[in-house]
């Protein structure tokens, strides 16, 4: 019998244990942020299990319904968020409650309600659910600024006003990657224990990536610097190596390979699309937070993107975010663009 290896089995970083041990470090906390988290946790297990079985119960395909976005929704989209919105009011500590599913959002009774507001997309990448290819839920949690009179304004804050923010990616494993303020965490499903158990403590990306991530059947669409990036990324004219493209389409997925391996993932605005695509509040911001906390960067094309301040609740948002070297690069080419512009007025 190993009993150092038992014994080290039982010394497991749960992700509970985690935020306990986050919440010790604040005399004033009285615990709401961890009841809301198991509760999200919760959701994100609730999710992986009905993704995992979703063939086999029939879950598969679309639910005949379209969601505020304008988009078929797919019969997990819409399990997935009734399962999230009981789940976070059930927890008692929220307040208001933002999803990409929700035209309106969701204001909590005042028996129920809590502290926090709670922006996520319950399943990102659904598109890509009857294929297999790996979804996620994306999140992020604010403070409400008067308890007695939540409004819409309490929404619409900048992302430097995040608590935290994580997503859950449902693939080969179930990952949950967390940042609350002190660095990014990543926590692995073990389905024998039904814990999320610590894996990759303290994620820092690579400071430069040999990956672009972006979907290139948009090239005739983008504006000049973003063409001009990708151009270089193909054909650098330094003498380095050409990056490598991976894309999936599914930004859970995208992000966390662009988190892990470095490189810069790219969703910018074009003719098409003129603000973006991505949704500030539960998309942008939530990643952004993430990179900036693991020690990239995360720009808009025009400005860095947790200053930004959503005028609507599903306002969009053009987004390039990973390695700070890479997200430096195409920063300098859109900073060109603008004084070439500049000068072209004068």
């Amino acid at each position: 019998m190993n009993h150092a290896a038992d014994a080290q089995m039982t010394d497991l970083m749960t992700i509970t244990r985690f935020v306990l041990n986050e919440q010790s470090k604040h005399k004033q906390s009285r615990g709401d942020f961890t009841i809301l988290l198991n509760h999200i946790v919760l959701g994100c297990k609730f999710v992986c299990s009905s993704v995992t079985k979703a063939g086999l119960a029939k879950l598969l395909g679309l639910a005949g319904e379209i969601n505020v976005q304008g988009e078929d929704q797919k019969k997990l989209d819409v399990l997935s968020n009734e399962v999230f919105v009981k789940a976070l009011i059930s927890s008692g500590r929220t307040c208001i409650l933002v999803s990409e599913e929700n035209e309106d959002p969701i204001f909590v009774e005042p028996s129920q309600r809590g502290k926090y507001i709670v922006v996520f997309d319950p399943l990102d990448g659904s598109s890509n659910i009857d294929c297999g290819v790996s979804i996620g839920t994306i999140f992020g949690i604010y403070l409400v600024k008067d308890l007695n009179n939540p409004t819409v304004d309490d929404i619409l804050q900048s992302g430097n006003n995040l608590l935290a923010a994580g997503y859950c990616m449902y693939g080969s494993s179930c990952t949950f990657v967390l940042s609350t303020g002190n660095g990014v965490n990543g926590f692995t499903l073990d389905p024998s224990l039904g814990e999320f158990i610590l894996t990759n403590p303290n994620i820092k990306i690579p400071k430069k990536g040999k990956i672009y991530s972006v979907n290139e059947g948009n090239a005739k669409y983008w504006d000049e610097p973003t063409a001009k990036y990708v151009e270089s990324c193909k054909y650098p004219q330094d003498g380095s190596p050409p990056k490598s493209l991976r894309y999936i389409g599914s930004m859970v997925a995208d992000v966390h390979r662009t988190l892990l391996y470095g490189g810069i993932f790219m969703y910018p605005a074009d003719k098409k699309s003129l603000s973006g695509k991505l949704r500030i509040l539960y998309e942008v911001f939530p990643m952004s937070y993430l990179m900036e906390q693991a020690g990239g960067q995360a720009f808009t094309g025009k400005q860095r993107a947790l200053d930004l301040v959503p005028k609507k609740v599903h306002d969009r948002s053009p987004i390039f975010l990973g390695s700070y070297d890479d997200v430096e690069q195409i920063k300098a080419l859109y900073a060109a663009s603008a004084a070439a512009e500049s000068n072209g007025d004068a």
